[in-house]
Formats: C-alpha cells, structure tokens, sequence
C-alpha cells in the first residue's frame, strides 16, 4: 500500500521579486529533500534500491558539497583543496561511512545557511569570482545564473529521493 504525505505550501503565487522567489524555492526545495529523508532508518538511509547504487544519505551528503561547490567554490571563490568531495574515485556519490547520519544532516543545514548568507550578501548580476570553475571573471555566470541551476540540482535530486522513497517504504509526497 502506497502512504502519500501532504507537504507544505510552495512558497507564495503573489511572489514577483526574482530574488525572494529564488531564495523561497530554494529553502523550499531544502526542505523536501529532508522531508523525503525524514523517518527512513539508519539502514534504509544508507541502503540503496537502485541500479546507479546510491542511497539517500548519499545524496544528502552530494546536496551539501554541491551547494558547497556553486555558492563557496564556484561564486565566492573560496580555495577548497577538494571540491569533489563527495565522491568516490570513481565518481560516485558516497556518505562518509562511520559518520552518523545526524552530523551528516548537521553538515547539510550548516552549509544551507552559508549558502543562504553568501547569496544575502551579493547583487543577483554579480558574477563569480576567478577561481573555482572560473578562471576569469568574464566567463563566470551571475549569482542569478547560479541559484537558477542550483534549483535546478535540487529538482533533479529530489525527484530522485521520491523514487528511492517509494521503493524503500510506499511513501510518496512532494
């Protein structure tokens, strides 16, 4: 049997500001990532049902270094001697094993809110600075550019935990 799980509100049809309807879906989409994880036990976190291999925590560890990657690597510049840290060395997705999974959900909302105060303190037109991805300001994108496909990421990804979700336990939702 199938359980469906109401999720909250999206954010707000009266919202035009390009900024706050970018940051509100952005929080929005943090928040269904958790919601998808939320109840799934330590084992189903780390267990996965699908052919790629991954499992949930895996990809709540690969959102923290993605957003570690875009809003710190990629826009502020911030030397990361490993930016790929989230994955194998074959590329694939993996949560540190021996790290509980709640300092792995810790890691994940403190790198939220860096990410929230990064993007707080820049004009949406500012492009990312050399380094990272970019070696020169010019071929960098906007922070605009880089909530957009950040939002992107998340979309893609929770998609993903509602399959993983519902092989793991029936539960769908938003």
């Amino acid at each position: 049997m199938v359980t469906k799980v109401k999720p909250p509100d999206e954010p707000p049809g009266s919202l035009s500001d390009p900024r706050e309807l970018a940051e509100s879906y952005l929080d929005y989409c943090r928040d269904a990532v958790l919601r998808k994880i939320d109840g799934l036990s330590e084992v189903d976190l780390r267990t996965s049902r699908l052919p790629s291999g991954w499992a949930p925590l895996d990809l709540l560890v690969h959102l923290t270094w993605m957003e570690r990657r875009w809003f710190r690597w990629d826009f502020a510049g911030d030397p990361m001697p490993q930016p790929w840290g989230d994955r194998t060395p074959d590329g694939r997705w993996q949560a540190p094993p021996g790290i509980p999974t709640a300092q792995l959900r810790a890691e994940y909302l403190a790198q939220c809110e860096v990410s929230r105060t990064t993007v707080a303190t820049a004009a949406l037109t500012d492009r990312a600075q050399p380094g990272g991805r970019f070696a020169t300001t010019e071929e960098a994108p906007t922070l605009a550019w880089i909530l957009f496909h950040v939002l992107y990421e998340y979309q893609r990804h929770a998609g993903h935990l509602d399959i993983a979700r519902e092989l793991t336990d029936n539960v769908i939702g938003e």
